[in-house]
């Protein structure tokens, strides 16, 4: 893995199959709530998947990749772990990236060796203008700029990616700061949330457990699969909440 092309092909096996199978990950963590006026605070469990399809971006070159997704996530009680349908008397809104693209071209990936494993690690800052702007939004939107962090680990074991497999085994870390959600109803009360989460990459979907494949299939059934072609713009929670509730 020597030069940015190889990292990137080395990180596609990783994260996905360069075969152009679905790979599914599976996730699972905590979100804590922080405020200059309150003590942290355990407010969910949380649960993820995600299911890609890597194929080739024969626009951009043979070293460049899209990788097509969907992704679901949900908010759980912090002591039974069920999915939750509401908090504080407010409904959840879980969430559902439709699509949840994205397009890789060869860069310098920070990869870390670890004895027998490789680690990639990616830190995504992201600023932009909210979807949900304060004059549209006064009780769901933290701000006019959308501001948060994402931090993604994926852990691969260096004899597998030494071989010639299309894709690896893997395991992976997210954790993410961000405002508080919109169904939260907290306006611009100072603070935010930090999710806290581990996965790994599923042999196949139906490795996702059984409770969290029966809600998907009773209330998105399209999310146990990829994206067949590429479309945009990306979902988010910010402008999923907006298409629930377009500004009046």
């Amino acid at each position: 893995m020597t030069t940015p092309a190889e990292q990137l092909r080395a990180f596609a096996r990783t994260r996905a199959s360069l075969d152009g199978e679905e790979v599914t990950y599976w996730w699972t963590g905590d979100v804590h709530s922080w405020s200059p006026d309150e003590p942290y605070r355990h407010l969910f469990g949380f649960e993820g998947i995600n299911v890609a399809r890597l194929v080739q971006d024969a626009d951009a070159g043979p070293d460049a990749y899209r990788l097509l997704t969907r992704e679901a996530g949900f908010y759980l009680d912090p002591a039974s772990r069920e999915i939750l349908d509401t908090w504080q008397d407010r409904p959840v809104v879980h969430i559902w990236n439709d699509p949840a693209n994205q397009k890789w071209r060869p860069f310098p990936i920070p990869t870390t060796e670890l004895g027998a494993q490789v680690c990639f690690s990616m830190e995504i800052p992201l600023s932009y203008p909210s979807p949900l702007p304060v004059a549209q939004y006064p009780l769901h939107s933290a701000g006019d700029t959308y501001k948060a962090l994402e931090l993604f680990q994926f852990f691969a074991d260096r004899a597998d990616l030494a071989g010639d497999a299309p894709g690896v085994p893997a395991t992976m870390s997210w954790t993410r700061m961000s405002p508080w959600l919109p169904w939260m109803a907290r306006g611009q009360r100072p603070g935010g949330l930090t999710f806290h989460c581990r996965g790994r990459k599923l042999t196949a979907y139906d490795e996702v457990p059984e409770r969290t494949r029966a809600y998907v299939a009773g209330h998105h059934p399209e999310f146990a699969r990829a994206p067949e072609h590429w479309t945009e713009p990306n979902e988010t929670s910010w402008t999923y909440f907006r298409r629930l509730h377009p500004p009046r």
